[in-house]
């Protein structure tokens, strides 16, 4: 299906919705069916169109008008006033199909030319102006800013014969099966008549179309060749559609080899077949027809541009972008727009951002990184509406490398981050850190008052201590509420733990103190667990003991307890 032009261009090619009824002007490049979709619903003056394009979408849709269109022929160029600024179109061949023509636009907006769907050939290209040709790797007199290019086949690799070697191969099998009763050609495309014309040359015999059954068949060809057209359904030449080919060809081998009668001929001349078994086979014959396992021949003949000739096209071309007409196939899967175009320069000022209505690349200067390093611009930002009427789609959008990049901010894991010492550029979690820290700080500060109370009560109940435990009682009865302590976490106090509270440094309240030295104050005053004991004890005290009569068992019981 082809894509909606940019919000920033006042026309629309090939597409008919909603979004594009809201242009001002319209460009209808050939007469396929998947050009034309919702053509009966959305279309408005003015459609620009050749005489074939016009004729045969007329003949599809009866609804529409005639003068709804108006007509330009290739070599025609028109002058368009626009409200925002007029501009120029002039149509080109596109060696696609019978009436199908490419739009040079010149205007404000820039050069753009969009192919549609087309096979771009050297000889096709050398019909456009010569300012637009780059000579021998030259850059161009006059580039172009913007080229919608039909990718159909930008991810095969395979070689394409031209049209007129495929034609030669149809021509050829059909001498090698001299005794087939009945050629079946496969050849219901519009684009497709040349073959049928050079076939009917070639062997001086009318081709048979049921206009019942292929009615757009029998019309392009009316349109195209007419003197080729016969009305006996017992010529030998005979078009088939693609619809249940491979079944009827099954049906027809079998029924002839059960008479013990020379078979028919089915021939499919396409690309399709070819660029599908591609993977099974990387390097089919290309230069004579093959069979398949249904017993139809195949011919490579294509009428949409290989890899290959894309990226020669590109070459001579040399456009600042490029932009696939043909989804999911992408113009950043070509080696010239990974070379040029990828590495563009994507400024703030770039006319790129006006066409597509979209803002400027937002830079951040804070952390500076090497020339070397690539930055891809996000478009996470931007509005939904503003990516969903983008003629590249987001991901591609999304390749676009800024060569060389202004800054960039390190990419840091939360680990390195502590280990660099790099702060929060955030504010939001600056805002809940100091907050936490506050409520931190007021809590630390209750419960210290609270341990610090418990600890006095805990030690002045102990009156059989020794004299420096009371004196450290005396010592922490007298700091008052402001004395800070660390929490031991346990309820009794014993002698050790007394003896480790009163070695510790009290000190008054912290809150006047730098936020580092508090951090370090209790690092450093982090309770110290009480050891285990020791192996040897444990077995010292679980060692028997003889016990004569008369003793004090519950004396000795006490005595050697465990701790």
């Amino acid at each position: 299906m082809p894509i909606e032009m940019p919000r920033g261009l006042p026309f629309s090619v090939d597409t008919w919705s909603a979004a594009s009824e809201r242009k001002r002007h319209h460009f209808l490049t050939h007469a396929h069916r998947d050009h034309l979709a919702g053509v009966a619903a959305h279309a408005s003056y003015p459609v620009y169109a050749s005489r074939i394009t016009k004729t045969l979408a007329l003949h599809y849709f009866p609804q529409l008008e005639d003068s709804l269109f108006v007509e330009i022929e290739v070599g025609d160029s028109v002058a368009i006033d626009d409200p925002d600024a007029n501009f120029t179109v002039t149509a080109y061949d596109a060696n696609h199909c019978p009436g199908a023509v490419m739009f040079l636009f010149e205007g404000e907006f820039g050069n753009i030319l969009h192919t549609g769907d087309c096979r771009l050939t050297p000889d096709c290209l050398q019909n456009l102006p010569l300012k637009y040709i780059a000579n021998r790797g030259k850059e161009t007199a006059s580039p172009l800013d913007y080229l919608f290019l039909d990718c159909t086949f930008g991810r095969c690799s395979l070689k394409f014969p031209s049209k007129q070697s495929a034609i030669q191969q149809v021509i050829s099998c059909i001498w090698k099966h001299p005794h087939a009763p009945v050629v079946y050609l496969a050849c219901d495309l519009l684009g497709q008549e040349e073959i049928l014309a050079e076939v009917s040359r070639a062997f001086g015999s009318k081709i048979f179309v049921d206009e019942a059954t292929n009615s757009e068949c029998f019309r392009a060809l009316s349109l195209a060749a007419p003197e080729i057209l016969s009305c006996d359904s017992s010529s030998r030449f005979q078009v088939v559609g693609f619809s249940r080919l491979y079944e009827k060809a099954s049906e027809k081998i079998a029924e002839a080899q059960s008479n013990l009668q020379p078979e028919p001929l089915f021939l499919r001349p396409s690309a399709q077949w070819y660029a599908a078994s591609v993977s099974q086979n990387p390097k089919p014959n290309l230069t004579e027809a093959e069979r398949d396992e249904f017993g139809v021949w195949h011919v490579c003949f294509s009428m949409h541009s290989s890899r290959e000739e894309l990226e020669c096209a590109l070459q001579f071309l040399r456009p600042e972008w490029v932009i696939s007409t043909t989804p999911p196939c992408l113009a950043m899967e070509l080696s010239y727009v990974k070379k040029h175009c990828y590495k563009t320069k994507l400024t703030p000022d770039d006319p790129l951002w006006k066409l597509f209505k979209l803002s400027p690349v937002k830079k951040s200067a804070s952390k500076p990184v090497s020339k070397e390093t690539p930055k891809t611009h996000d478009f996470s930002d931007q509005d939904e509406s503003q990516l969903k009427d983008l003629p590249i789609s987001p991901r591609e959008l999304k390749n676009f490398e800024l060569s060389p990049p202004c800054c960039a901010e390190p990419s840091v894991t939360l680990f390195g981050r502590a280990r660099l010492g790099l702060e929060d550029d955030n504010a939001f979690i600056q805002e809940e850190k100091s907050k936490r820290f506050i409520a931190n700080e007021e809590t630390e500060t209750e419960l210290s008052h609270a341990q610090h109370v418990t600890l006095v009560e805990q030690v002045a109940a102990n009156k059989s201590e020794s004299s420096d435990t009371a004196a450290a009682v005396e010592e922490l009865s007298s700091t008052g509420e402001s004395t800070q302590v660390s929490s031991v976490g346990n309820s009794e106090l014993t002698a050790d733990e007394s003896e480790f509270r009163k070695d510790m440094v009290f000190y008054g309240s912290l809150k006047g103190y730098n936020p580092s030295l508090r951090r370090l104050y209790r690092s450093m005053n982090v309770p110290v667990p009480r050891p285990l004991p020791s192996l040897v004890e444990l077995l010292e005290t679980s060692k028997r003991v003889k016990i004569g009569s008369g003793s004090n068992y519950s004396r000795l019981n006490s005595y050697y307890s465990l701790p």
